[in-house]
């Protein structure tokens, strides 16, 4: 029998009477994207218009599709989901997103609100969590797993002991941009076609981002993108 929060198509009152939940689906494995697609394209209110390789791909699928929600897995080539969060956000302010991840970190999971996230799903739980997580978000209601609650209750607390406040975001979009590229091992003259400035500009951002993180070479500029999930180690 259907329960209170059902009708009796299994599909929530909510949007009983509305067209189904319009989904951007973007992971780099092709496995993972069938997987997640499956999950939720047998919800009648959930469907999934749209599938991307990587951010840049969501981004640009995103100018073109008409979607509610986008399910971003965080660590993809070329342009992160965190990064492509941030892009969709200024690009659809009306769109709501979720972040897709094997990884139970918390620094992830900060970037991932800081990114404007409503929602931050394990893919070892996807098949219990993912679902329900679509809907929350479609209600703006956040969806966290049990971890991330603990670590942003921990993470205030420990601020709160400090005195500190939440530190506004250190890097611009465009050195972040060149930060990922540099870690990932591209030259300077690559960064540049890549992102389509001078060399000299890719040598002014890099300069930058040494001295605003207080770092030295690449190899820790690599280390630091590691460490706010920019790249995977």
């Amino acid at each position: 029998m259907p329960d209170a929060t059902t009708s009796p198509t299994g599909t929530p009152p909510w949007r009983a009477s509305r067209s189904p939940i319009r989904i951007l689906l973007a992971d780099d494995h092709a496995l993972v994207r069938r997987g997640v697609r499956l999950i939720l394209d047998q919800e009648p209110d959930l469907e999934v218009v749209a599938e991307a390789g990587d951010g840049a791909e969501a981004v640009e699928l995103a100018r073109t599709h008409d979607v509610d929600l986008a399910v971003l897995d965080i660590a993809m080539p070329r342009m992160t989901g965190l990064q492509a969060a941030r892009e969709l956000a200024v690009l659809k302010p009306g769109l709501r997103i979720l972040m897709l991840t094997m990884h139970d970190n918390e620094q992830y999971f900060f970037q991932a609100l800081k990114a404007g996230a409503s929602g931050y799903v394990l893919k070892s739980v996807a098949d219990r969590d993912l679902v329900a997580a679509c809907r929350a978000a479609m209600r703006d209601e956040p969806f966290l797993y049990p971890g991330a609650v603990t670590a942003l209750i921990r993470n205030y607390l420990d601020r709160a002991r400090r005195g500190e406040e939440a530190p506004d975001q250190v890097l611009t979009p465009r050195e972040e941009e060149v930060l990922k590229l540099v870690a990932e091992g591209h030259s300077s003259k690559e960064i540049a076609e890549l992102l389509f400035i001078s060399v000299k500009t890719v040598q002014r951002h890099r300069a930058n981002l040494l001295q605003k993180l207080g770092l030295r070479d690449r190899l820790e500029l690599t280390r630091y993108a590691i460490r706010v999930g920019l790249i995977e180690p």
